[in-house]
């Protein structure tokens, strides 16, 4: 009985900032109401009760589980932390506000009335939203909102750091149809294309959108926006420095079915990308950096090798100037204290896992040489304070170290200050003062890092059980704990090592071997031995024959633990079976075993048994007492009755040695 729908799109519009978008589609912000109108026919009433239910879904496979999907009904109250709705009726007119989850993801959205039969209301676009606290982009100062999320326009700086130009460019985020782009540019990304329902789900998260983005700005190994070119041909394109603003080049991608545009350099990147995350909600600002380096090895070093005419041979290179992004948000992937700017690249020059993209990176991750953090953090670190070493390579190649700078590279970070047309210099926000003692720590401490990761190691103390594959029952034999030590310190700690038998259920025994030590070592480590006597194990072990082990580190200093454990199972000795078996004719087992205690066994006992081989039931034979380390024999005949492949089971038993096992596959001839 609806006649007629409006979605108020003016007045959602104007409260949730998206008003320079259009005032005739509804564009709307997450965690924020908005208020649509049913105007009902003539004689309708309406009634709020439990028959009122609202679906709103995005994405091609909607999913409650994905959060893609939405369910609710009506409530007396909205609610800021989970997609709620009330209503208020006024004459033949119904008021219908709605609110979003905070973390829902963004994208085309079909609101549903559901009453048994389904009613579609309207679409809207969902957006991420600065405005909203628990929103990870919820940025608190309006200013900075106004300049990194509704600001169309801004300044690139580009030049050397004595002579600094300014590019203005129009972000234009809101210009018509540059919204539409902007999602398309996310639909025809490989991750939509491989698995739209888990891609979808992921827009709820920005750290992926612009991880996405930062892939499909630049055009290698996708349906990306643009190429980049840096031949100083262009005549099949476009010359980069001719590009003024982001939406002509968002328009012609679109325009050719999605093919990319010719062509792009760092500073376009960095706009396109620029105008793709505001105009998404994201927070974004265009940063560059001077003296930016290319570390190709990743060893945070620029060894830049020149010919005699001063000509660079090398991989490595340095930027005059480089151009990316920042954009603002949490990241709960990472502990605290990261959360803020983090840098994204666009600029096609780094494969990150597999992809090329780059970041997003913590800033504060960068100036703290944290390089185990996600994402790409090596690579942004080298580019803003990688130390530099020149050598020359003659002709006849002989190579000379020529000189080499800790300074030269990440000089003057800018970008445009808030509200001003000045240039605000955030160096400070990626590195400590050059040659001060906080930035050669944090260059040691990450280079460490950085070596860490190379070998494919984690920093910080680790503690690991090594055992030997000599652990045989009856055997005295050692088992190791390696300490290795990833700081950057000498470490004082103790070490407790200790056995303990355990049986197949995990209840503990009797403990079977301590060790408790103090060792001192530097970035090597070392290793602590515990010796496992079978006199002791013995008394302790249970007819399962296993042995926990577990050892704890303990840092003197800091009085942190780490532990390892490991369960070993103490080896059977061997049961030696011999025979040639054919169907009707007796065959006998001989069996042999060496006894591996330092002590006698008693009532030990050989038991065969197999299907068509025993005639159905054990074959018992008793060899009385075997004494210490000697070997015990025996002749045990069966009568294989059918031919085909069969499994003698083997079994040893004595006083001290219980449930020894073996078995053999035989073939029965005819």
């Amino acid at each position: 009985n609806i006649e007629r729908i409006d979605l108020v799109c003016e007045v959602n519009n104007t409260d949730h900032h998206t008003l320079q978008n259009s005032a005739d589609r509804l564009i709307v912000r997450r965690g924020l109401p908005f208020t649509i109108t049913l105007h009902l026919r003539p004689g309708t009433h309406f009634q709020n009760g439990d028959n009122i239910n609202f679906i709103a879904q995005t994405g091609p496979i909607p999913s409650v589980e994905a959060q893609t999907k939405a369910k609710f009904s009506l409530s007396r109250f909205i609610s800021r932390s989970s997609w709620s709705a009330t209503a208020e009726m006024s004459d033949s007119t119904v008021s219908l506000t709605v609110c979003s989850h905070p973390n829902a993801p963004i994208g085309v959205y079909k609101l549903i009335l559901d009453q048994g039969e389904a009613i579609g209301l309207g679409e809207f676009v969902l957006l991420f939203n600065p405005w909203c606290k628990q929103d990870p982009v919820y940025l608190a100062s309006e200013a900075e909102r106004e300049e990194y999320v509704l600001s169309q326009d801004g300044l690139i700086y580009r030049g050397i750091p004595n002579r600094i130009t300014v590019l203005p460019w129009t972000f234009g985020q809101f210009e018509p149809g540059i919204l539409d782009i902007c999602l398309q540019i996310l639909d025809e990304s490989p991750n939509y294309i491989s698995d739209a329902a888990l891609d979808c789900s992921e827009r709820r998260n920005p750290v992926y959108v612009t991880r996405v983005l930062s892939a499909m700005i630049n055009s290698l190994g996708d349906k990306g926006v643009l190429v980049g070119n840096w031949s100083d041909d262009y005549e099949d394109g476009v010359k980069p420095t001719v590009w003024k603003d982001s939406c002509s080049i968002l328009r012609q991608w679109s325009n050719d079915g999605c093919r990319a545009v010719r062509y792009g350099q760092c500073w376009v990147f960095a706009a396109v990308a620029c105008t793709v995350s505001r105009a998404l909600g994201i927070p974004c600002r265009v940063v560059t950096n001077y003296g930016s380096a290319r570390d190709s090895n990743g060893d945070l070093v620029m060894e830049r090798f020149y010919n005699e005419f001063d000509e660079n041979i090398a991989d490595d290179s340095i930027w005059n100037f480089h151009v990316w992004v920042e954009n603002w948000m949490t990241r709960p992937d990472l502990s605290l204290g990261y959360e803020g700017w983090q840098a994204s690249d666009p600029t096609p020059q780094h494969r990150s896992e597999g992809v090329f993209c780059c970041g997003p990176v913590p800033v504060r991750a960068i100036k703290e040489g944290e390089l185990t953090f996600k994402y790409d953090v090596p690579f942004v670190y080298a580019e803003v304070n990688a130390d530099v070493v020149e050598y020359i390579k003659l002709r006849d190649g002989r190579v000379f170290k020529m000189g080499g700078s800790t300074t030269e590279v990440g000089k003057s970070i800018s970008t445009k200050a808030v509200g001003r047309d000045e240039r605000e210099d955030i160096t400070h926000n990626y590195k400590y003062p050059e040659g001060s003692e906080e930035e050669r720590r944090v260059y040691e401490k990450a280079n460490h890092h950085n070596k860490l990761a190379q070998a494919g190691e984690e920093p910080g103390l680790h503690i690991k059980i090594k055992v030997t594959p000599d652990m045989q029952i009856g055997s005295d034999f050692d088992v190791y704990a390696e300490l290795k030590n990833n700081t950057m310190v000498t470490k004082s700690c103790r070490v407790m090592f200790y056995a303990q038998a355990v049986s197949y259920n995990g209840k503990l025994g009797e403990t079977c071997g301590l060790g408790n030590c103090l060792i001192v070592f530097y970035v090597s480590g070392g290793r602590v031995t515990l010796r496992l006597e079978y006199a002791e194990y013995s008394k302790a072990i249970t007819q399962d024959r296993m042995i926990k082990l577990l050892a704890l580190l303990i840092d003197a200093e800091t009085r942190d633990f780490y532990r390892a454990k490991k369960t070993i199972i103490l080896d059977d000795p061997e049961i030696i079976i011999l025979g040639v078996p054919k169907v009707g004719q007796n065959l006998v087992a001989d069996l042999a075993l060496q006894n591996p205690l330092p002590e006698p066994l008693e009532n030990c006992v050989f038991t065969i048994h197999g299907a068509n081989l025993t005639d159905g039931k054990p074959i018992t034979h008793e060899v009385g007492t075997v004494g210490p380390k000697e070997f015990v024999t025996a002749k045990v005949q069966f009568t294989p009755k059918l031919p085909g492949q069969r499994k003698i089971l083997i079994d040893f038993a004595s006083d001290k040695l219980h449930n020894v096992e073996t078995y053999e596959n035989l073939v029965i001839y005819e």
